[in-house]
């Protein structure tokens, strides 16, 4: 009997007849067709032969083991060999290439060999730059640390230049200057660690005073145009703002009255002159004098009120007014009590007596009050005649004789 394999041969009962040969089908060998052929594997449970179907680019060889997985190449992985394994891309004819991540990376895409996940800081295609606000030093070799800028001051990004071991950053930000964007530009101050744009209401030229400022302030430096304050907002002494209320200009001397106003001879001139000399000279020290009216020792004829404006001219005739009105006033006041002492001395009370050879009669009693009662004055009982022939006058609070 031929005895050929049920599943491996074409036919149960033919096989050759001086051999035993079945006819086997393929995937099958054996005299009865009953094993699997190389390349093929018997599947667990049917025992019928599979093809393992392994890469040829992958594998090293086209037979599998019993599970059907091929024998990979290295680099290769999966189960018939026909992928490139972790650190591995690109399969071709010939095996699979490494990842090239610069050890920061043992995964790239299997097809064009990008990394993934770059690890310590790092990014690109192969793991070969610094991520942003990172730099590459050379302590430790190719290392990624932390750039020193500030994302306020700053790109927040940095590099090493040829010939420095410092980074430094790639670009300041408005107002910021210095090797790590740290120190304030020109024309800006430090406000609570922010550079804040010195404010000197355009009156100060950089080319003049770079600083523009003092960066620890912010006091305006080099004032122009006549300014002076804190941030130049104010007109120097002896400037004053125009009407438009921009720029500082030169307060106009306004001329005083004609030197002849002041040097005629009529009496009362002469005594007005003299009286506001006067005052001037008591109350002006000679150094203000000299300031508010300037006299040229070349010139003895110009006048001493040409450089005075009209508000110093007004005060001071306000002034002369006032000392003259308190003068007026004080001489008035001394006149009125004056004459009020004469009066009360003229009214003061007496008697009138008129002598007539032996006899002595009262004509009158005079006061300056004029209700005053009198009555008790001329009393007889009050009148006494003295033994030399005097005439006395009693009264209850004094005694008079005649």
């Amino acid at each position: 009997l031929c005895n050929c394999s049920s599943v491996g041969s074409a036919s149960v009962t033919e096989c050759n007849r001086t051999t035993g040969q079945c006819r086997c089908l393929a995937g099958y060998v054996g005299l009865r067709c009953e094993s699997c052929a190389h390349g093929f594997y018997p599947e667990q449970g049917t025992q019928r032969c599979q093809p393992c179907a392994c890469s040829p680019s992958g594998s090293t060889s086209a037979q599998c083991d019993h599970s059907g997985k091929c024998q990979c190449k290295v680099g290769v992985t999966d189960l018939k060999c026909d992928r490139c394994s972790e650190g591995y891309y690109r399969f071709n004819e010939t095996t699979c290439e490494p990842c090239q991540c610069n050890n920061h990376s043992q995964t790239c895409n299997s097809s064009t060999g990008t990394c993934l996940n770059c690890r310590e800081n790092t990014e690109g295609n192969h793991c070969e730059l610094c991520k942003e606000g990172f730099y590459r030093s050379t302590h430790p070799a190719q290392a990624c640390q932390r750039c020193p800028c500030s994302i306020v001051a700053s790109t927040g990004t940095c590099r090493i230049q040829p010939g420095e071991t410092v980074p430094r950053c790639d670009k300041c930000r408005t107002g910021y200057t210095g090797l790590n964007c740290n120190q304030c530009d020109r024309g800006y101050y430090n406000s609570d660690s922010i550079c804040v744009r010195c404010n000197c209401n355009g009156n100060v030229d950089p080319a003049h005073s770079p600083s523009v400022c003092r960066p620890e302030s912010g006091e305006c430096l080099g004032c122009l145009y006549h300014t002076a304050g804190f941030h130049c907002e104010r007109c120097e002494e002896g400037y004053t703002r125009d009407p438009e209320g921009t720029n500082c200009t030169r307060k106009e001397a306004t001329l005083g009255p004609e030197p002849r106003e002041f040097t005629t001879s009529a009496p009362n001139a002469s005594k007005a002159t003299s009286l506001s000399t006067a005052v001037l000279n008591s109350t002006l020290s000679p150094t203000t004098l000299q300031t508010i009216f300037p006299i040229s020792s070349s010139d003895n004829s110009t006048s001493a009120f040409a450089d005075v404006s009209w508000t110093q001219f007004n005060i001071i005739i306000l002034t002369v007014i006032i000392i003259v009105v308190v003068l007026l006033m004080g001489f008035v006041g001394a006149v009125y009590m004056y004459r009020e002492y004469q009066n009360r001395k003229l009214n003061a009370p007496f008697w009138t007596i008129e002598l007539k050879e032996d006899n002595i009669s009262f004509s009158s009693y005079h006061d300056s009050i004029p209700n005053a009662d009198v009555s008790g004055l001329l009393e007889d009982d009050g009148n006494e005649v003295a033994p030399n022939g005097q005439l006395t006058l009693t009264t209850p609070m004094h005694n008079f004789k005649a």
